[in-house]
């Protein structure tokens, strides 16, 4: 079993700029708690005698505006855990929205990177909808368990900004919003388990959901590196060269905040945010420049995200730090009022909490919504109390380290009188101060969370084994099998595999079924999906591991029969067949067939033989500038398909994503639709009732005209190629 040697967990965590160390949080929107969060866990789970390996899949970025550590394909963090980088939709770098079109390209690059290490995990763990949608598909293909963590969720979103009077057509174009949701209900569906931080999460916003009910959750709240986020009072845990680091971060925060501070010695009032308008920046500033009595005693430092130049940020954070200013100017802050442009999370972050609890100063989370709340963990580690959003994550931290104050948001007066509350009694700051460090510990280490998700992960496991063996929820494994295969063969069906001898059949089916552990078998068709399984079916034939139907415009896989969303994706491109259709209205030879044989990416005609008729069609779809691939086979059967599209290229296609060499694909064919499979580097069957249209086949290499006809005819082929013996290696592969 798995479990005995180890758990093998794959992580994915798409968007974002995401690096072991000195990670630049703040540095945009998609890159914040989340990639902290995930590369924490990674790092404490590869710590673990339960764990064999852990790969953290990401976006390979190589862009002149980002380090180049985003573009190393491996980083290899410790013996167990590793950060993959997967190329998607170019390498410059790009908000996470624009990603959602290109997903599927991720989840066929990630298949390929399985395949070649020949290691395939035994969960997949999907951190946001992106990269829950990415986990979900592989968790399908390699039928293995999908563990899901939305960090923060659609539907709430939505509801948010529609309340701010957002237009619901600006959330889709610019947010792809709906999209999001329905990708979220698509997961929920599927998920085996949701890890959450809070209860709420769950009876709020999960609640929101159609498929709310399906999934079991679970609630982890996340932990904290206490060796970073010590006490203010204790000198540095490490050693003498960490000890040195940490001093002059602490150092350059002094001298940073120093910098702008008229009377630096005051209690310092913090918040440490990206510049979101969920964080509710400019609330806090209100509170702080409308209380004059605040303004007396305390200092306020903001710390939001990294920036070099307000003007070049992303709008929405363009528009609050913008505000930022406009506030500080309002209220006369200067002097009062921090407002760095930078800070190192690794060392300076920690020291930036220590410098506000050694001035006995208020950590503020004024968020308007806030999942769960991690700086504020953060900060009380520190001993620095905090007042808080009386939303979410905070309400549990208040709870569980009994210290703090809890706010509305939306209540200057309020957020500015807990502030002040804390700092004027000295009690009530020891207290939360003492409380916040203990409890923090008790309940909030990396150490029991990864603990807990680890025991969490092999229950999983283990009731996930079980279902296969008592046959309760069985689950698709195609990935599984294709992932160890090297060797397939792939024939057309009509006048290939069917309409011969049903015994030459039998003997041929017979003959896959001997050596299924070494073979894969497929089969690829001008007929649509359904016709196609529907005429295996009534001769008896087995569900192939493949069907390439449609004349190519489809891929489904196994006993599941699901599609295959990446070659769909990747053929869509410059496809039009609404307007390909009305164009080709002009042509009086040609006549559609019914709508049983056609397809979302593929556009059947009749057409008799006649003088020009074929670039008479090639000069209307031209014209128009129209990109697609024409197949005219059995002097009848016209198929128009995008330009990206046909049985020889999603043969192709296959290989490349399952990295099963072209050479050790064995195709089968008796027409013209079947001629681009044949040639090339495959091997290549002709059977012996081929159509005079193949006949120029001849003499090209590596392509076998058979004597028999049809099944006869395949398993003729097979024997001339020493197939069989190839794919167990008793024959030196010559290709």
């Amino acid at each position: 079993m798995a479990l005995e040697k180890g758990l093998y967990i794959q992580m994915f965590s798409i968007h974002g700029l995401v690096r072991a160390e000195n990670m630049e949080l703040g540095h945009d929107a998609d890159t914040g708690g989340q990639v902290k969060y995930v590369v924490e866990l990674c790092k404490t789970l590869s710590a673990m005698d339960e764990v064999r390996k852990i790969d953290l899949f990401t976006r390979l970025i190589q862009d002149k505006s980002c380090s180049d550590d985003y573009s190393r394909p491996l980083e290899q963090v410790n013996d167990k855990f590793r950060i993959v980088r997967i190329q998607c939709e170019g390498k410059k770098y790009i908000r996470k929205e624009l990603l959602w079109p290109h997903l599927d390209e991720f989840v066929d690059k990630t298949i390929k990177f399985i395949r070649r290490e020949k290691n395939i995990p035994d969960i997949v763990h999907g951190h946001y909808p992106d990269a829950g949608y990415v986990a979900m598909e592989l968790a399908g293909f390699f039928g293995i368990p999908l563990v899901y963590t939305g960090h923060s969720l659609g539907r709430s979103k939505k509801a948010r900004l529609m309340e701010e009077g957002v237009d619901i057509h600006e959330m889709n174009r610019k947010l792809k919003i709906d999209y999001r949701i329905d990708t979220e209900e698509q997961i929920l569906k599927s998920a085996d388990r949701v890890i959450t931080s809070t209860c709420q999460e769950i009876e709020v916003q999960y609640g929101l959901y159609r498929n709310r009910t399906l999934p079991t959750y679970r609630v982890i709240p996340p932990g904290i590196g206490m060796d970073r986020f010590y006490p203010y009072y204790h000198d540095t845990f490490a050693g003498s060269r960490e000890k040195e680091e940490a001093l002059f971060a602490k150092a350059s925060v002094n001298q940073e905040l120093n910098r702008f501070f008229t009377h630096p010695d005051k209690p310092l009032v913090l918040v440490l945010c990206r510049p979101d308008k969920r964080k509710n920046i400019q609330g806090l500033v209100k509170a702080y420049g409308e209380d004059a009595e605040l303004q007396a005693m305390a200092n306020l430092a903001v710390f939001a995200g990294i920036r070099k130049d307000i003007s070049e940020k992303e709008e929405t954070e363009r528009d609050v730090l913008t505000q930022m200013l406009l506030l500080m100017d309002k209220y006369n802050l200067y002097g009062k009022m921090a407002i760095p442009k930078q800070h190192d999370f690794e060392h300076e972050v920690p020291e930036l909490y220590r410098i506000a609890a050694e001035k006995r100063g208020v950590f503020v989370n004024p968020a308007l919504t806030e999942p769960f709340g991690l700086t504020l963990l953060e900060a009380l580690a520190c001993g620095l109390p905090i007042v808080a959003t009386n939303d979410g994550g905070p309400r549990d931290i208040v709870h569980n380290c009994q210290t703090g104050t809890l706010v509305d948001p939306t209540d200057t007066a309020a957020i500015a009188s807990a502030v002040k509350d804390i700092i004027v009694h000295p009690d009530k700051w020891n207290l939360f101060s003492k409380n916040g460090i203990l409890n923090t510990r008790k309940f909030y280490s990396w150490k029991n969370h990864a603990k807990t998700y680890c025991d969490e992960v092999r229950e999983i496991c283990r009731q996930y084994e079980k279902s296969f063996i008592t046959a309760i929820e069985p689950r698709q494994r195609i990935g599984k099998r294709l992932a160890k295969l090297d060797y397939m063969v792939v024939t057309d069906i009509d006048d290939t595999l069917l309409g011969g001898d049903p015994e030459e059949l039998g003997i041929l089916m017979d003959l896959l079924a001997k050596n299924t552990a070494h073979i894969g078998f497929a089969v690829a068709t001008g007929r649509v999906f359904e016709s196609a399984l529907d005429i295996l079916k009534t001769h008896g034939v087995r569900t192939p591991d493949i069907i390439v139907s449609g004349v190519g415009s489809r891929i489904s896989y196994g006993d599941s029969l699901d599609h295959d969303k990446g070659w769909e994706t990747h053929i869509s491109k410059s496809w039009d067949p609404e307007l390909i259709a009305m164009r080709l209205k002009e042509i009086d030879f040609i006549r559609a067939q019914a709508d049983a044989v056609q397809g979302p990416h593929k556009l059947s005609y009749f057409m008799e033989p006649g003088k020009d008729r074929l670039a008479r069609i090639h000069h209307v779809l031209t014209k128009n500038r129209f990109r697609y691939s024409l197949i005219y086979s059995q002097d009848q059967y016209l198929d128009i398909l995008p330009y990206r599209a046909s049985k020889g290229k999603a043969v192709r296609y296959l290989s490349y994503k399952w990295g099963i060499p072209l050479g050790n694909i064995l195709v089968c064919g008796d027409s013209g639709n079947d001629a681009e499979m044949i040639k090339g580097e495959p091997l290549g069957v002709v059977v012996g009732n081929y159509k005079p249209e193949l006949e120029p086949l001849k003499s090209a290499k590596r392509i076998y005209f058979a004597k028999a006809s049809h099944a006869g005819g395949i398993t003729e082929g097979i024997r001339h190629y020493q197939f069989i013996q190839k794919s167990k290696g008793m024959v030196p592969n010559d290709n």
